[in-house]
């Protein structure tokens, strides 16, 4: 009998040794009894989502979870993130992710998040960047998740060999350049937008009256990751399943309807943030495995805390996850094949993603144990799956499922 397969993926959780631990990571510090239940009736193990030592980024993560390898398909954070909202592209476009930010007046940023600014404030800004077209290019702009938006390029002659304009820090906005004479246009094009951004939203109603209020300004629109989008065999005709995603983050959303997943609809306070509502979230995804065979969670917390280098947050991250994990296991189907997993680390010291080996553990029915007791990077390295990449994962699920296709004769 062939079994549903649940991917419960929780963002960034992977750490290193805290300081303010004793030494331990958050996964070690903390108390996790539902999750170490899996861990004793199932397999565990360690993986390099792309490769040891790489760091991932969550777009090229999730690829590779969902089997594919990042380094054929991936064509840049933009066209992910402009779908996760929305902002479906075609053919020859080319997509950025962007954050409204604030500049002074030498053009040097001040907030690259523009003190967090969200909708309605951010759907009044777009309006004002509605139709442009810069030397024939058609400029496609739509508000996303708190202060980020995408940005869509439609026109001839576009490359997305560019630099960013973004300059990723507190300085002067970068001049984006082709990276090939064939780019050049396009960085152009985008210089030109960035430009046309400030002149319209300096002086827009949001801004005079965030000024009132002594907030940042969003005051410019800066695009970074820019990519086409990628032409890839679906991931139900690939795998012969019907599949979902249950995400409150654009980007995660973005990346899964691009390889075909349905993307369900979650409650409100299924918010992608500190503040979501992790059992709902768990209550729609296996609420969807009655209708598929795939379902893939993402639970956005634990990544929130380790980039903000708050390891004590990430703990009590963890310890609601588990909680979650415990819910799970009451209301599972017998058929299922289960995982938890991470997409990437995001060690609390760093505050960013590191090429650290992130803990995963396999649960369905009848496994042979392992030695793995504990749900974390050491615990699980002393499990049966030993060290595997993040592409060979749902191959190994499909196998538990009784999805796998013989090799041979």
């Amino acid at each position: 009998m062939k079994k549903k397969i649940l991917f419960v993926v929780m963002d960034g959780l992977g750490d290193r040794g805290c300081d303010m631990l004793d030494g331990k990571t958050p996964l070690e510090y903390t108390r996790t009894p539902n999750l170490d239940e899996f861990v004793a009736r199932g397999n565990s193990g360690i993986m390099d989502i792309i490769a040891p030592g790489v760091p991932p980024g969550s777009d090229t993560a999730h690829l590779a979870l969902l089997g594919y390898d990042p380094y054929e398909v991936y064509t840049g954070r933009g066209p992910f993130e402009a779908a996760g909202i929305g902002l479906i592209g075609k053919r020859g476009d080319v997509a950025f992710r962007c954050n409204f930010s604030t500049v002074n007046d030498r053009m040097e940023v001040i907030d690259r998040r523009a003190g967090r600014i969200k909708a309605p404030e951010t759907t009044e800004l777009v309006k004002a960047l509605s139709g442009i077209a810069i030397d024939g290019t058609e400029i496609l702009v739509k508000e996303g998740t708190e202060h980020r938006a995408a940005l869509i390029l439609r026109g001839e002659g576009l490359d997305p060999d560019i630099t960013d304009a973004d300059p990723h820090d507190l300085r002067k906005v970068a001049t984006s350049k082709g990276r090939t004479g064939r780019a050049d246009h396009t960085a152009a094009v985008v210089n030109k937008f960035v430009e046309l951004s400030h002149e319209r939203m300096k002086d827009h109603p949001v801004n005079v009256e965030r000024r009132k209020k002594g907030l940042p300004e969003a005051n410019i629109l800066l695009p970074r990751g820019a990519g086409s989008f990628p032409d890839m065999v679906p991931f139900p005709e690939k795998n012969d399943m019907r599949a979902a995603c249950v995400a409150g983050v654009g980007m995660i959303k973005g990346i899964c309807g691009i390889c075909g997943l349905d993307i369900a609809s979650v409650p409100e306070v299924c918010t992608g943030g500190l503040d979501t509502d992790m059992i709902k979230k768990a209550d729609t995804a296996l609420n969807l495995l009655n209708d598929y065979d795939f379902v893939l969670m993402n639970v956005k917390a634990s990544d929130v805390s380790g980039h903000d280098g708050k390891a004590m947050e990430k703990c009590s991250v963890i310890s609601r996850l588990d909680e979650m994990a415990g819910h799970i296991m009451r209301n599972m189907p017998e058929n299922i094949v289960i995982v938890f997993t991470a997409d990437h680390c995001t060690p609390s010291e760093v505050g960013d993603h590191t090429g650290d080996p992130v803990p995963v553990t396999i649960y369905t029915k009848n496994m042979i144990p392992d030695d793995a007791v504990k749900f974390s990077e050491f615990g699980c390295s002393r499990g049966r799956i030993g060290r595997i990449r993040g592409c060979d994962l749902l191959r190994i699920c499909m196998d538990l499922a009784n999805r796998s296709e013989k090799f041979g004769a």
